[in-house]
């Protein structure tokens, strides 16, 4: 896969688009590129994912803080697993929030791409205040030339359209199980090991603590995790809180590998959230703390 962020590089070869946010890639997401996919082989064009590399309320308010489900090398990485031909991310800025829908087609995608088709979700808007829709795109699609696609929403069992917006608030809720079903992987939390307070090392369980910026702080509590570290897995246990039994005012996530012993600080872990356990709680000491870190890695082991 080629990766392009804020380049204005044209790409020649006539190419199928899947256009989206893609927060999360979940599995209408998924479902989406593979349409894609499998069309522009069909037609025998190059396939592209092309998305924004920023939220789009960044721009009217400096100070917002999306709850991304992913970050932007995390959003790269599993695009790439989908063997897509092109990644192509700009910055959303304030001259393309003022674009009509047409200046968008034209001046965003026909300036740089050699457009056969684009794929879209059901309720894809774009252009200035989202003035935007499918009927829109379609009369664009006609008047310039390229197929488009509109794949219709998935939905969970009981019903529901998978969304972003929905996953996130199951994790907020802790039902990380069902979260993961609908992103299609395991919701996961990466960076590199810093230096915390050693709360772990005083009560004899070591932990990793990483700091996390712009994604979904899930339900406060403990969670079965697992590790990945290098190419390998370690279970493990996770608490993302604010350690109220030492009076901490800002959250953390600390996370003990299972039987392992190696000093992996300042290096890059992802911790994949499998299960909630249960909630953060203030405990009366030390010991019943310990007490009870022991019976939640007894019942992970289990």
């Amino acid at each position: 896969m080629q990766l392009y962020i804020n380049d204005n590089i044209k790409i020649n070869e006539k190419v199928a688009i899947a256009l989206g946010n893609f927060d999360g890639l979940h599995i209408g997401h998924q479902r989406l590129i593979k349409i894609m996919k499998n069309k522009s082989k069909e037609l025998d064009l190059k396939s592209m994912v092309f998305t924004f590399s920023n939220h789009t309320k960044c721009i009217l308010d400096k100070d917002y803080k999306p709850d991304l489900l992913m970050n932007n090398e995390q959003k790269a990485e599993e695009i790439e697993k989908m063997n897509v031909d092109y990644l192509y991310m700009i910055d959303f800025s304030k001259d393309i929030m003022k674009l009509t829908p047409e200046e968008f087609i034209k001046k965003v995608l026909l300036s740089r791409f050699n457009i056969g088709l684009i794929v879209v979700g059901f309720n894809y808007r774009f252009g200035y205040k989202g003035q935007g829709d499918i009927e829109v795109l379609k009369k664009l699609s006609e008047k310039y030339g390229f197929e488009i696609i509109v794949v219709p929403p998935v939905k969970c069992d009981s019903g529901l359209i998978v969304s972003s917006t929905y996953i996130r608030k199951l994790i907020k809720d802790g039902k990380i199980n069902i979260a993961n079903m609908l992103l299609g992987r395991n919701f996961s939390l990466q960076g590199k090991i810093i230096k915390g307070k050693c709360l772990g090392n005083k009560l004899g369980f070591p932990t990793a603590n990483i700091k996390i910026s712009n994604i979904i702080i899930p339900r406060l509590g403990v969670y079965k995790t697992s590790v990945i570290y290098g190419e390998k897995s370690f279970d493990s246990i996770t608490n993302v809180g604010m350690t109220p039994t030492f009076d901490g005012h800002e959250i953390v996530v600390e996370t003990h590998l299972i039987d392992f012993n190696k000093d992996i600080y300042g290096e890059n872990i992802k911790v994949e959230l499998l299960d909630f356990i249960r909630p953060e709680r203030k405990f009366n000491d030390i010991e019943e703390l310990i007490s009870q870190v022991k019976k939640d890695i007894v019942c992970i082991k289990k």
